[in-house]
């Protein structure tokens, strides 16, 4: 068994264009004001990180870890959460999509897709050359629209995208194979990948591929009702990183799973500040560190409630007293009688 790392922070959420959160120095002191050891960084913010910079400059990157040394942390790992979602879209969703792409995209779906395919070979370099071994994205959708089965589907639709998200995603593995770095789907409703069952599926079609691996965050499964704990025992050789973020359910007469198309503080499944929430990260830390997960753990927070900063310096103390130090030495070994195989031979009878 081996100790989780952490606590660490995914700074999507927080970055901003304000001090101390528009620069990555700034951030990074204050995340380490508050007891995070490590940073995640969103890619897609300049403000932050220069991704193509970091896949053409070993100075760069040195320059990069030298900042997040000098405030105190180190840095987890790289997120292509927005590019990943552009590899694979719908139609339907090409509108509300478009913002993730730089403005001369906008409109053009292919132009934006290969743009997105080629920011993930950007991190596939950027992550090697800043010596991380995961890197965190979303596997985009091209079945999302038709998740409820009415009216019914087309015999192989599923399949059918299933195969063209394979396709699509195959290379980029390869890239991150070559980077000796796992890339790791967060599994997401509104991403293709959102469960067990579509993971595999997807698992399936890129023939087992070795770098196709997991961002396991438990509160998406809370709001699907899906048994979050059961899923570390099934996939645990799989997930390679961890986000660590509060849910809740609850469901009433007016709403369910699919909440009604209400707005965040009135759905009965919403995420909420870590300690906040229905998640139970005393089963989930124990279940990872049985099963020998060594990466991070790494806070998002998305709350409904509560202030993002408040949420940031209770996450920190949250996240530091849940992780387990390993034992070195069995509960028993007090009452250790010191046999040998001669001994136990005799105890069994053998002679």
């Amino acid at each position: 068994m081996k100790t989780i790392k952490g606590p660490a922070i995914f700074l999507a959420q927080f970055a901003g264009d304000a001090a101390p959160f528009n620069s990555l120095e700034g951030i990074a002191r204050w995340a380490a004001g508050l007891g995070f050891k490590g940073v995640q960084i969103p890619s897609w913010d300049r403000r932050l990180f220069d991704l193509e910079k970091a896949a053409t400059s070993a100075a760069y990157c040195d320059e990069v870890k030298g900042v997040l040394a000098d405030a105190g942390v180190a840095l987890t790992e790289l997120s292509t959460h927005l590019q990943g979602q552009l590899v694979a879209v719908h139609p339907a969703y090409d509108a509300m999509f478009d913002g993730f792409a730089p403005p001369e995209l906008r409109g053009r779906p292919e132009a934006r897709q290969a743009w997105a395919v080629e920011q993930l070979m950007l991190g596939a370099k950027a992550s090697a050359n800043l010596g991380l071994t995961a890197h965190a994205t979303f596997s985009g959708s091209l079945a999302w629209p038709f998740l409820y089965p009415w009216p019914q589907r087309p015999p192989g639709l599923i399949e059918t995208a299933f195969d063209e998200l394979a396709r699509r995603w195959r290379p980029i593995l390869d890239a991150f194979d070559e980077a000796g770095c796992d890339l790791c789907y967060e599994v997401h409703p509104g991403e293709d990948l959102f469960d067990g069952t579509t993971f595999a599926m997807f698992l399936d079609r890129v023939g087992g591929h070795e770098r196709c691996n997991i961002l396991y965050d438990p509160s998406h499964f809370v709001l699907q009702q899906l048994d979050y704990l059961s899923y570390i025992d099934v996939f645990h050789d799989r997930i390679r990183m961890v986000h660590v973020k509060d849910a809740e359910f609850n469901p009433s007469p007016y709403q369910g799973v699919y909440s009604g198309y209400a707005s965040w503080p009135e759905r009965a499944g919403r995420f909420r500040s870590l300690g906040d929430g229905q998640v139970d990260f005393g089963g989930i830390f124990s279940k990872l560190t049985q099963y020998g997960f060594d990466g991070w753990a790494v806070l998002e927070w998305e709350c409904c409630l509560k202030h993002p900063e408040q949420g940031a310096a209770e996450g920190a103390r949250f996240i530091n007293d849940h992780i387990i130090r390993v034992t070195d030495r069995a509960f028993d070994d007090f009452a250790e009688a010191g046999t040998d195989l001669a001994a136990n031979r005799r105890i069994l009878g053998l002679g």
